[in-house]
C-alpha cells in the first residue's frame, strides 16, 4: 500500500522559512515524478512545484519561483519543499503527490497524480 506522509508545516511570520518533507512508502520511489500542491480555504487546489524522477527537471508556480525549492532524496524515499520569504498568501494545506503514470517529465495537472498525502498546514502571519 502506498503511503505519502507530509511533515514540517506550522505557523511562521511573513518573511520566514519552512521546509516540508514527504516520506513515501514506495520501494520504487525513484521511478516517479513527484509534486507539491496546496489548497487555501475556499479555493481550489493549485499546483506549487514538481520534480522529475531523477531530480534533474523541476517546474514551479510562477508566484513561488525564486522562493521555493523542490528536491528529492531517492535513497531516503523523501520529497522536500524548501520555502523561503514566505507570504501570507502562501497560507494553505500543502499536499505531496506521486505520478505513477510512467512519464519522465513532471506535470502541473493534479489529474496526473495517483497518490496523495494527507496534507500539512502552513500558516504565514503578517
Amino acid at each position: 500500500q502506498v503511503q505519502l506522509v507530509e511533515s514540517g508545516g506550522g505557523l511562521v511570520q511573513a518573511g520566514g522559512s519552512l521546509t516540508l518533507s514527504c516520506a513515501a512508502s514506495i520501494r520504487t520511489f525513484s521511478r516517479y515524478p513527484m509534486a507539491w500542491f496546496r489548497q487555501a480555504p475556499g479555493k481550489e487546489r493549485e499546483f506549487v512545484a514538481a520534480i522529475s524522477r531523477n531530480g534533474v527537471t523541476t517546474i514551479y508556480l510562477d508566484s513561488v519561483k525564486g522562493r521555493f525549492t523542490i528536491s528529492r532524496d531517492n535513497a531516503k524515499n523523501t520529497l522536500y519543499l524548501q520555502m523561503n520569504s514566505l507570504k501570507p498568501e502562501d497560507t494553505a494545506v500543502y499536499y505531496c503527490a506521486a505520478d505513477f503514470g510512467g512519464t519522465y517529465f513532471p506535470s502541473r495537472q493534479s489529474t496526473e497524480y495517483n497518490y496523495w498525502g494527507q496534507g500539512t498546514q502552513v500558516t504565514v502571519s503578517s
